[in-house]
């Protein structure tokens, strides 16, 4: 009996030397085949309107999600050089770059000048802002003299601006192709549009993208959970990799917002493993 059990228990522990051995190699062959994708994960700092930039930083930390488009509820229009300087190293710190500011609402030209000194400032090459229809040659000309890029953002239906990607493209198609959009899936998709058709459609010009899920491709639906949402984003994603999307993939979680950690990871944890899975 005791013969019988020593045979099991190294056959046992043979078969499990044989896949030990074997499991790192099968892993070292599909990190070899994944190519790393050339958009990039980021948070839209309005998700964290109710915390201090040091609350933010932590969930940030906690998802693994290193960055940021800047809002300036963290970092103040009027902030000095020395603040600046400071609000980067704290990012630094954290393992956090700042990409982008916005969005920020310009109803005036004077505003305008404003986004960009704040830009220039702070040293980013992309705005995400909301101008008038009438100062539209005025932003391209904007983005001329400066080089920083301009990507306008869609608020959905009810929005008089730019609701959906369509509105955004039609205004700005024969201006400098530096002025853009930055594409709000949820929103477009709240507008009863196909986001992945229209992010096909519209990809020379989209130069941010807000991240998101909705409960429902009508005005009424709100953001949920990215897994859970209306839109397919595995979809989604093979049509980033299929235009070759270099831009940002800015997670704006509008759901929960005093206590929104949870669903910031679940959303972070699907989209990633998406991006793995296919």
């Amino acid at each position: 009996m005791n013969t019988r059990r020593e045979f099991v228990k190294k056959g046992v522990a043979g078969l499990m030397a044989g896949s030990v051995v074997s499991l790192p190699e099968t892993f070292s062959a599909q990190a070899k085949e994944k190519k790393e994708d050339l958009f990039k994960l980021a948070m839209a700092g309005f998700s964290f309107v109710n915390f201090s930039l040091d609350q933010s930083l932590e969930m940030m930390k906690k998802t693994d999600v290193h960055y940021l488009c800047i809002k300036d509820f963290h970092l103040p229009y009027a902030s000095t050089a020395e603040q600046i300087t400071a609000f980067h190293e704290k990012l630094k710190q954290s393992g956090v770059t700042g990409y982008a500011v916005g969005p920020i609402y310009a109803k005036s030209k004077t505003e305008i000048d404003n986004s960009f000194d704040y830009a220039k400032r702070v040293g980013v090459k992309l705005i995400v802002g909301i101008p008038n229809h009438e100062d539209l040659p005025y932003v391209a000309k904007k983005v001329k003299e400066t080089g920083i890029r301009y990507a306008i953002h869609i608020h959905g239906p009810g929005d008089k601006l730019y609701p959906n990607a369509m509105s955004v493209y039609e205004l700005i198609k024969n201006l400098d192709p530096g002025v853009g959009i930055c594409f709000d899936m949820g929103h477009d998709a709240r507008y009863g549009n196909d986001p992945i058709a229209d992010l096909e459609k519209y990809q020379k010009r989209i130069f941010d993208l807000h991240l998101k899920n909705v409960t429902s491709a009508t005005p009424g639906g709100t953001t949920c959970e990215l897994g859970r949402g209306v839109i397919d984003v595995p979809l989604f994603i093979k049509t980033l990799r299929k235009i070759k999307y270099s831009g940002m993939c800015s997670l704006e979680y509008e759901k929960d917002m005093k206590d929104p950690l949870a669903g910031i990871a679940e959303s972070v944890g699907y989209y990633k493993g998406v991006c793995d899975a296919i």
